[in-house]
């Protein structure tokens, strides 16, 4: 492992460094989240919903202008991004790294490199990652890279506060695909999920790395987990190979469980669980086991879950979801086409189909969604539970994109396995 910066701080950055270091990174930790800011997987509520207002209601020909592009590298990790700075990582040969970039220019700032080598039964036939995304908290920024490593950085200058290997350390389960699920921050905690024995989910203080708790027997999927509130209680939701669970964020403690059967040997569980406020839990795989959605609520002190329905029609694979009142939408398939599709949350009825858009991620703002499919192309289109309005459509990504889009602002961040590039929208 190495520790490389790129480009000398200036007297105020330092000054700054100091400071954190002098005050502590516990009260930095707990620092709110800017409106502006994108600091994880899914956004400020990792819900792929941005509170953007102003943007336009449909583009040029050629599509947004661009501000810059540039070459990046190998990797499916999303873009987060805070105040002018952007992080993300990418991978070369063996190693891999996690970058922070100017946001206004695309300038690399710092990086960090480790060596990461490919394990034994590995299959990068589907991209050789890093598949997790970053997550910013405080003065802070943490990654977890494909053979499952975990690392927590200083956001300021890329250098490594504390580390683990969630595979070597404690037996977390194998993916051969590569490690792919996103952290998630509760109070002063970083949760992942590991998938050893008694590790099913583990909590490490995000200042110095040490274990917090660790629990369950569960194994372990390529899916991230979310916080949701259940008649007041604050639960922690991991879709796991098996099961979807819910945990205590504070300690680990099992709350429920409900278990998925599936028809094939094997299931990619990828797509991360969307909570609605009416108490909606929808959650779908591709690969036999397709969506469903669960009631929870609570009751004597105890969750209780009941299943609305399940429908293999509303399968998603790799793509996120997005509920926009009670209609989810997500692209919907697996090996062949997946079309943008508008599902009804509270029956499970598929509304329509639109094949404009195939295995596309995408995001919610202003009324609006920005949707990137697989091939690079970007559209801007209006949902309703009658049918999809495409204001705009552009070729702007040609290597497959499978990253789904960031959006600060009115500048929109996008990435493929080549290339990284920013938009005013």
């Amino acid at each position: 492992m190495n520790f490389h910066l790129i480009k000398k701080r200036a007297p105020l950055a330092l000054l700054s460094v100091c400071l954190f270091v002098a005050f502590g990174c516990a009260r930095a930790a707990a620092q709110p989240v800017r409106g502006q800011d994108w600091p994880q997987w899914g956004g400020p509520r990792r819900d792929f919903k941005s509170d953007s207002t102003g943007l336009a209601g449909r583009w040029p020909a050629r599509g947004p202008q661009r501000l810059w592009s540039r070459p990046l590298g190998e990797g499916h990790s999303a873009i987060v991004a805070e105040g002018e700075r952007l992080y993300t990582m990418y991978r070369r040969g063996q190693q891999e790294t996690v970058v922070s970039l100017d946001s206004k220019t695309g300038k690399t700032i710092w990086e960090y490199n480790y060596t990461a080598p490919h394990l034994p039964k590995m299959d990068i036939s589907y991209g050789a990652g890093p598949h997790s995304t970053p997550l910013v908290s405080g003065a802070l920024i943490m990654a977890i890279g494909s053979t499952g490593k975990l690392f927590c950085l200083e956001k300021l200058t890329g250098r490594k506060r504390w580390s683990h290997d969630l595979w070597q350390e404690y037996g977390g389960t194998f993916l051969h695909l590569g490690y792919s699920s996103s952290p998630i921050v509760y109070k002063n905690t970083l949760i992942v999920q590991v998938g050893g024995v008694g590790r099913a989910l583990m909590a490490f203080d995000l200042n110095n790395g040490r274990v917090i708790w660790q629990a369950l027997n569960y194994i372990n999927s390529y899916s991230s987990p979310i916080i949701i509130n259940v008649d007041g209680q604050d639960q922690l939701v991991a879709f796991m190979l098996n099961e979807i669970i819910g945990v205590d964020p504070n300690n680990g403690a099992f709350l429920w469980s409900y278990l998925i059967s599936a028809k094939w040997d094997f299931h990619f569980n990828i797509s991360t669980p969307v909570w609605g406020r009416d108490n909606l839990l929808f959650a779908s795989a591709a690969y036999g086991i397709g969506g469903r959605v669960l009631r929870l609520t609570r009751s004597g002190g105890k969750t209780v879950v009941k299943e609305l329905w399940q429908s293999e029609r509303t399968r998603v694979h790799k793509e996120n979801a997005v509920r926009v009142g009670d209609v989810i939408y997500a692209s919907t398939g697996h090996t062949g086409p997946a079309f943008f599709t508008a599902i009804d949350a509270k029956t499970g009825r598929v509304l329509w189909q639109d094949r404009r858009f195939s295995h596309a991620s995408f995001l919610y703002a202003d009324g609006r969604f920005i949707i990137l499919d697989e091939d690079g192309a970007l559209g801007l289109a209006t949902p309703s539970p009658n049918g999809l309005t495409v204001h705009s459509k552009v070729e702007m990504l040609t290597s497959r994109s499978w990253t789904a889009p960031t959006l600060v602002g009115r500048t929109l961040y996008l990435r493929d396995r080549k290339n990284i590039m920013a938009l005013r929208l």
